[in-house]
């Protein structure tokens, strides 16, 4: 499920004149039967609205008095979220014989059109309060109080993103609320300016439209939620002007293209994408690229391999967006870790519909071709993925299987099509050509249109070089062997600083052999992706004056300027 809860208005919406019909409490039943979350989002003062509905049990929380206190009947506890009104205030209103007049925890509320005389006391006392219109009723709340705060808070207690929240009202006092949620339902009766700015409008009224949701939900659950608000856009097209988006009903996002060529960027550009509409992400990250990355926890270190204890509570709270730095785990064991994280992240999202964005960076390693099948199920369709790799073909079968949508950058894009088809069994799209220079290809397989180059926003942050990978962690793969002259040796550098000790114990021959071979640049470009480090050591290379205490002193310096491993 993605709609994991209902938030309903009382009056006018799940009430007609204060009464809510057996048909509407039924579905309300059904509806909850499914493991959804009802929230009833009303103006009413608590006294007054367990009067009229005994039934308030069914829900899991009540936002009452247009925002000012959350109740959980499940334990009878109240949240008050707002102060009580002035004294003063209210003894100016009845002085001024205001009629009907009531007053709750926080709420102040009459009808129009004492609206005048309620404002001229606020002016009068110097009061920051703000009055808030329903259907004729005028209520008094301090500044920034409504039902979206109250509602916020709500969820909070719920561990629930509003993302993964439909809800319905009909009245002005409806707006935040409406707006605030993963989908804004508007019933049929509700006032023309709720309805224009809602997402849907059920056909029926009332209780009847209730109900037409409360199917709508149980039958279509995420199809219900796939607005505008929920989709990420990544760019226009140049030609048709159509918007380019992705969205977390959808399936997997496969990101690719050869080492070097901007992955990563892109893949930042997503989580500022992703915070600046509050969705909660959870970045997979085996070699440390992420642990700079703004607006996220990092769980895990060079040293320290991540706790997954530590991942759950920090991706309990929805504000809260993790990288999982893997380096202080062996190369050949972090597809294992991952293995057993996955189907924990995937019950949190059963649960919570959280994180609602997963980024599996070095996909091919975490998720290889050859764990198919394997007594680490992978799960059939890893919805809202982004799958980052060199290697597509490497990838899962199973996994691949799931994607929706392909990225692909680089002069090689189209091989990068080609690969993930040969994989999955598609026939290539007609007329797969590389993108132009600072574009992507984009294809949505869905659909069942030519991919397209498209042009994708880079990142506010500048992309920082995460220099704990390079100096404390396991390359794997990549590391440099000091082999010798005659491959007599086999000394595996993991990273730098291994490299310099290595460096400073073995003999002047096999220095001197990789020197001149121009292995160490190689290794700093192709390898540590450090383009300014390797013309450095190409130059130390060509130097034929240098002895090999010098040279060794001189790349040993160059190495430590720019990785120098930072105090934890």
């Amino acid at each position: 499920m993605y709609a994991l809860a209902l938030a309903t208005d009382y009056d006018g919406t799940l009430a007609e004149n204060g009464i809510v019909s057996d048909a509407t409490r039924a579905a309300l039943e059904r509806l909850k039967e499914t493991g959804r979350k009802l929230i009833m989002v009303t103006g009413r003062e608590l006294a007054d609205l367990e009067s009229v509905f005994p039934e308030l049990g069914i829900f899991d929380k009540v936002v009452a008095e247009n925002g000012a206190l959350v109740y959980t009947p499940a334990s009878k506890k109240v949240r008050i979220l707002a102060p009580a009104p002035p004294a003063e205030f209210v003894d100016r209103l009845m002085m001024r014989k205001v009629a009907p007049l009531s007053m709750g925890r926080s709420v102040v509320a009459t009808r129009e059109p004492n609206e005048t005389i309620v404002l001229e006391v606020i002016k009068d006392l110097g009061l920051e309060l703000e009055i808030i219109f329903n259907k004729g009723a005028v209520m008094v709340l301090p500044s920034g109080v409504n039902k979206a705060t109250g509602l916020a808070a709500a969820l909070e207690d719920l561990e629930l993103s509003a993302h993964n929240v439909v809800g319905i009202g009909d009245a002005e006092n409806d707006h935040a609320f409406l707006r605030a949620v993963g989908v804004g339902v508007a019933v049929a009766n509700a006032l023309p300016k709720v309805r224009e700015t809602a997402d849907h409008v059920t056909n029926g009224a009332r209780g009847a439209g209730v109900r037409e949701l409360i199917e709508a939900l149980i039958s279509q659950d995420a199809a219900l939620l796939d607005t505008a608000r929920q989709r990420i856009e990544i760019s226009a097209d140049d030609g048709s002007g159509a918007a380019m988006h992705l969205s977390p009903r959808g399936g997997s996002v496969l990101l690719a293209g050869t080492s070097g060529i901007g992955k990563s960027t892109l893949a930042t550009a997503l989580t500022e994408r992703f915070v600046e509409q509050g969705f909660q992400f959870c970045v997979l990250d085996p070699e440390g690229d992420y642990e700079e990355l703004e607006d996220v926890l990092v769980v895990g270190d060079a040293k320290s391999p991540p706790s997954s204890r530590e991942i759950f509570d920090l991706l309990s709270k929805p504000s809260n967006n993790v990288a999982v730095n893997m380096l202080g785990i062996k190369t050949g064991e972090r597809p294992n870790a991952f293995a057993k994280l996955l189907p924990e992240l995937a019950a949190l999202r059963a649960r919570t519909g959280r994180p609602h964005w997963l980024i599996i960076d070095e996909a091919h390693h975490l998720l290889p071709h050859a764990r198919d099948g394997t007594s680490f199920a992978l799960p059939k369709n890893l919805s809202a993925t982004i799958l980052i790799t060199v290697h597509p073909d490497l990838v899962s079968r199973d996994v691949l299987a799931g994607v929706d949508t392909v990225l692909a950058l680089g002069p090689e894009a189209d091989k990068v099509v080609e690969s993930f088809c040969a994989a999955v069994g598609d026939d290539v799209p007609e007329e797969v050509v590389p993108p132009p220079e600072n574009k992507v290809l984009y294809w949505n397989r869905s659909t069942g249109e030519p991919a397209r180059p498209i042009s994708v926003e880079r990142p506010r942050q500048e992309r920082k070089r995460h220099s704990r990978k390079y100096a404390e962690g396991d390359l794997g793969d990549n590391s440099f062997h000091f082999r010798g002259a005659d491959g007599a040796l086999n000394l595996k550098a993991q990273n730098l600083m291994m490299f310099l000790q290595i460096a400073e114990g073995i003999d002047d021959r096999t220095w001197e052999h990789h020197l001149r071979a121009g292995d160490y640049s190689a290794w700093f470009r192709n390898q540590v992706k450090d383009k300014g480090l390797a013309e450095e050591a190409a130059v130390i290379e060509e130097d034929d004056s240098l002895d090999p205490h010098k040279s060794r002193a001189a790349i040993a310096e160059a190495v430590h300027r720019r990785y120098t491993a930072p105090a934890d």
